[in-house]
């Protein structure tokens, strides 16, 4: 099943990159979200980003090597003062002007350094793990939250046509009316009152249906947006509205037990205290001594005229040695610097625990939300159909003289009013149960 769910995919990614129409289920356009989604592609590259970051923080404890280049013309030589020691009589002048150096000066060297111990550096590389984990749980919540975006664009396409097509089912027979109330009035039958008020209702029908389309059509370019696709790229969608509202899977989430530990959100928080766990252990191991060792080797060239490896040799200067550094007393610094991280330590094991009790009650909350959205669609679907009887058989009546045209229009209304509830509901109803899904983290 995986593999054909991956080969659709990518037959539907080869069909987007040609910008043709897409037909798309629902499971699909939450897989197509995950996948290529905008927000889902930049946090794509922040975890890209992050598994860089990574590498870096491993590099700081690997050999470093670096070399070097310099070239240096003393226009004029730096002289200096010595004494004269060669006046051996005292007649001469107590010191005498000498330069010390060549006016050309080359050298070129490498250097290697390795970081022996740091307790810094240590502690770093376990938190390059809690670091990849973090990023790694956060692409995984933008791509919930895109699974969850997409399921709403596609449930309000569904709705806004389930709305038109309600709306469609009265037109013709209000045209119908129309056609009669006109004869009727052109042989002295009805009076104009009638026909206008059959006009009004009919109007009133056609404007709901378009806007509705007007909806579907946004709702379209929504779903777009969130399948990260270009804007206009037709999009057929092949799940029906009845087979979603009725799906064992979708009727049963408000049953759906609520699992805290393994939200995607409580494994943010749990890495987070990790993380600062990690930060706190750090600002104590800057108080530990820190131990690296050096070789460099350098060639250089001195000479009066710029000749370089001519009558004047390179001569090389090769040394290595070891550099330590231990903290003695920085005037209180790095204590409180460790009494800081203690303190956002506490305040992130505290975030964690309101997480915990903020998903609990958020997921106890959409469970009502999908309960009390299903009982009033069902009232609001029961209340649609006694208007349609009331309406079909108010249009019998018309038809036969017993009924006026006002309460033809009544009755009609009345069936409007009660097809934009049900709509309202059946939205209620489907984007509930998308936020309850995302509570109990099941995109």
């Amino acid at each position: 099943m995986r593999s054909i769910l991956s080969l659709s995919t990518f037959m539907m990614v080869l069909s987007l990159n040609a910008q043709g129409p897409v037909s798309i289920s629902l499971q699909q356009a939450l897989e197509m979200a995950a996948r290529q989604s905008y927000m889902v592609q930049a946090s794509d590259l922040e975890a890209e980003k992050a598994r860089h970051k990574v590498k870096e923080i491993t590099a700081i404890g690997l050999p470093q090597i670096n070399g070097e280049a310099g070239l240096t013309n003393y226009i004029d030589v730096p002289t200096q003062l010595i004494p004269n020691f060669f006046d051996q009589s005292g007649q001469g002048p107590p010191f005498l002007p000498a330069q010390f150096g060549v006016p050309w000066n080359v050298t070129a060297g490498l250097g290697l350094t390795q970081l022996i111990f740091d307790g810094s550096y240590i502690v770093g590389l376990q938190a390059t793990k809690a670091l990849a984990e973090q990023s790694r749980l956060d692409l995984e919540k933008t791509r919930a939250d895109a699974r969850n975006q997409t399921a709403k664009a596609y449930f309000g396409v569904l709705a806004a046509e389930e709305g038109a097509r309600l709306v469609s089912e009265g037109i013709p027979l209000l045209e119908k009316s129309l056609r009669e109330l006109e004869a009727m009035m052109q042989v002295g039958f009805m009076e104009q009152t009638d026909v206008d008020r059959v006009s009004i209702q009919l109007e009133q029908a056609r404007s709901q249906k378009r806007n509705f389309e007007q909806q579907a059509s946004v709702a379209r370019m929504m779903l777009a947006l969130t399948l990260g696709i270009p804007q206009g790229t037709p999009i057929t969608l092949t799940d029906k509205l009845e087979t979603i509202l009725n799906d064992p899977a979708e009727t049963s989430l408000s049953e759906q037990a609520f699992e805290g530990g393994s939200h995607v959100e409580m494994s943010q928080a749990t890495t987070l205290v990790r993380l600062q766990e990690l930060n706190a252990r750090n600002e104590k191991a800057k108080a530990l001594p820190s131990l690296a060792g050096f070789l460099n080797h350098q060639q250089v060239w001195n000479g009066p005229d710029f000749d370089p490896g001519g009558a004047y040799s390179f001569y090389p200067t090769t040394l290595w040695g070891l550099s330590l550094k231990v903290p003695i007393f920085s005037s209180g610094n790095r204590y409180h610097k460790v009494q800081q991280a203690k303190l956002a330590l506490q305040q992130v094991e505290i975030n964690r625990t309101a997480t915990e009790q903020r998903l609990l009650a958020q997921a106890e909350q959409q469970r009502a939300a999908a309960r009390t959205a299903n009982d009033n669609l069902r009232t609001e679907e029961r209340s649609m159909a006694l208007a349609r009887n009331i309406f079909d058989r108010t249009s019998v009546k018309f038809t036969n003289g017993s009924a006026s045209s006002f309460e033809l229009t009544q009755e009609q209304g009345n069936y409007l009013l009660s097809q934009q509830a049900y709509v309202q509901r059946l939205v209620e109803l489907l984007m509930a149960r998308a936020d309850l899904r995302k509570a109990l983290d099941l995109y």
